[in-house]
């Protein structure tokens, strides 16, 4: 989809992924202490509003504009000085270059990409991690196709922990210049959802947190 076809998505109905930050991004980083963070993909910005109402300073960076008006939107709502703590960023992740070594976390939460796109990006965001920072990649597992709900049905855009592992801290890396990242956690996580049928399901999701060694 691009950003035209997302555009016409959220435009469709009122906060698609609704208010409350996503139950991974709340668990891994919810006792990290506030600093800078790069929120990439950030649709219509409840992880990056959530952030900020904590006392982060978020960059939210997305292709719709739809979604990032919806995200002011949102901001704009909370508690008195959070909507000053976050700036909205219009960007194709695959051509967004951001700075290197400066955010204490980067989200990558729900990007589907083709691999190569994805690798690109995954790394470009390993880079901007600060020295003691959090790199946190959420997404639909591949094996969500067979055993979980929702999400993309293209096995091509789907990812495994052990794909973003090879991305960010394996040997595909190689001469990319990427600082060394330690892992935190990589594992496949199940997410209650809501059946077709009404019913209690699951998705399967990837989580992959990695950290930068502080500095010596």
């Amino acid at each position: 989809m691009d950003s035209r076809a997302w555009d016409e998505r959220y435009a469709a109905t009122e906060l698609v992924w609704g208010e409350e930050p996503n139950r991974w991004v709340a668990r891994e980083t919810g006792s990290l202490p506030p600093g800078r963070a790069l929120d990439l993909a950030a649709g219509e910005g409840r992880n990056s509003v959530w952030l900020a109402a904590r006392g982060w300073r978020v960059t939210a960076v997305d292709f719709s504009a739809v979604a990032l008006e919806r995200g002011r939107r949102l901001a704009a709502r909370q508690p008195s000085g959070t909507a000053d703590r976050v700036t909205w960023v219009a960007a194709d992740l695959t051509g967004y270059r951001p700075e290197p070594g400066a955010y204490d976390l980067l989200l990558v939460v729900y990007l589907h990409l083709p691999a190569g796109q994805r690798r690109t990006v995954l790394r470009r965001a390993a880079r901007a991690v600060a020295a003691g920072g959090t790199l946190l990649v959420v997404g639909h597992d591949s094996v969500n196709l067979t055993e979980g709900i929702g999400g993309p049905r293209d096995p091509g855009v789907l990812f495994t922990p052990g794909d973003v592992l090879a991305d960010t801290v394996g040997e595909a890396v190689g001469q990319e210049s990427v600082p060394d990242l330690e892992t935190v956690r990589a594992e496949r996580v199940r997410r209650p959802v809501t059946g077709p049928d009404g019913e209690p399901a699951e998705a399967v999701d990837a989580l992959v947190r990695l950290r930068r060694p502080p500095a010596r």
